[in-house]
């Protein structure tokens, strides 16, 4: 059965918000929550940027059933791998087992900010890759010692390790990263609802003799609201981005390059690529291209710091009841 979950986007709101938005999306019914991990909102009229871990840290005591998601964490320039690998096993056992990591290879926008020089996609995939093996030596509890092309830890060890093991997700875009990733990761990130993707990676686990069937974790942003054109005019000023494509915004390094890139961008554009307004079955429409595409978990992302509250009041549980109806 197809799992809807909800995005903690702290690149909108500010980490007490984030925290209350939690609570209320598991009392409405989302089945699982995700969290970006950002130091820079995409473009400066989002307007926050809040430290990912410690409002998840919150979120795990205040909510008791969602299940909770970095989307995604990247584990290599502004994180070295070993505290990635500690402060998961810590929000594992504050969230007793609900706590997958999300890893992905990282923008340079939030990765710059440490002063380190950008790498090529080919390298970045390299430096995840060496990331996630360190992170899995860390959380069995040993000693370790690594030193590698990219990264060293020096007698490393995580005292403090949940009893559910920290299940990785990692974010893939194409072939290669597919052959990279799916012998090392437990599940599958992608931003597009491409089937020929997700049948590459379970075709590339069942290779290597891994279960081949796991979780697929996509993400779709909509922008309800009962008035559809003030709903496409808050996608225009804070989503524009998105019709960038990853082969841009994974590069851009400042809001105002993404402000730049986008300016010519129209509010019609925006509602092409991003359902908006009131009408709940149009949502349905776009996010089943997901499920279609053999994706299991679908999180939405409700544009708009200040429409949460009236989302979750109004339109989430219907929205969830035509979802999961439409799935089934």
């Amino acid at each position: 059965m197809t799992r809807f979950g909800y995005t903690l986007m702290t690149e909108q709101a500010g980490p007490k918000d984030l925290v209350r938005y939690a609570v209320s999306a598991e009392e409405v019914g989302f089945d699982f929550e995700v969290c970006s991990d950002h130091y820079f909102p995409w473009l400066s009229a989002q307007g926050h940027a809040p430290y990912a871990w410690s409002v998840l840290g919150a979120v795990a005591h205040a909510t008791e059933r969602v299940e909770l998601m970095t989307y995604v964490t990247c584990p290599t320039i502004r994180y070295h791998p070993a505290i990635v690998a500690q402060k998961a096993a810590t929000l594992q056992i504050l969230a007793d087992g609900r706590f997958t990591l999300g890893l992905g290879s990282g923008e340079n926008l939030n990765e710059h900010v440490v002063g380190a020089r950008w790498p090529t996609v080919v390298r970045r995939h390299e430096m995840l890759r060496e990331a996630i093996q360190i992170i899995r030596e860390l959380h069995t509890g040993e000693l370790v010692d690594w030193k590698g092309e990219h990264f060293e830890v020096d007698s490393a060890r995580i005292w403090d390790l949940p009893d559910v093991p920290v299940p990785i997700a990692a974010a893939v875009s194409g072939g290669r990263s597919i052959d990279q990733f799916a012998p090392l990761a437990d599940h599958l990130i992608a931003v597009e609802p491409n089937k020929d993707l997700v049948d590459k990676w379970h075709d590339a686990r069942r290779a290597t003799g891994l279960p081949g069937d796991v979780r697929v974790i996509g993400q779709i942003p909509i922008c309800w609201d009962p008035d559809r054109d003030a709903a496409i005019e808050r996608a225009h000023d804070q989503f524009r981005w998105f019709a960038g494509g990853w082969a841009v915004n994974s590069d851009l390094p400042t809001t105002a390059g993404f402000d730049g890139a986008t300016q010519f961008v129209r509010p019609e554009d925006t509602a092409e690529s991003i359902p908006c307004g009131p009408d709940l079955d149009a949502i349905v429409e776009s996010v089943r291209t997901y499920w279609e595409a053999g994706f299991t978990d679908i999180a939405l992302v409700q544009v708009g710091g200040d429409s949460q509250d009236e989302f979750f009041s109004k339109a989430a549980a219907p929205l969830l009841d035509k979802l999961r109806s439409a799935a089934h």
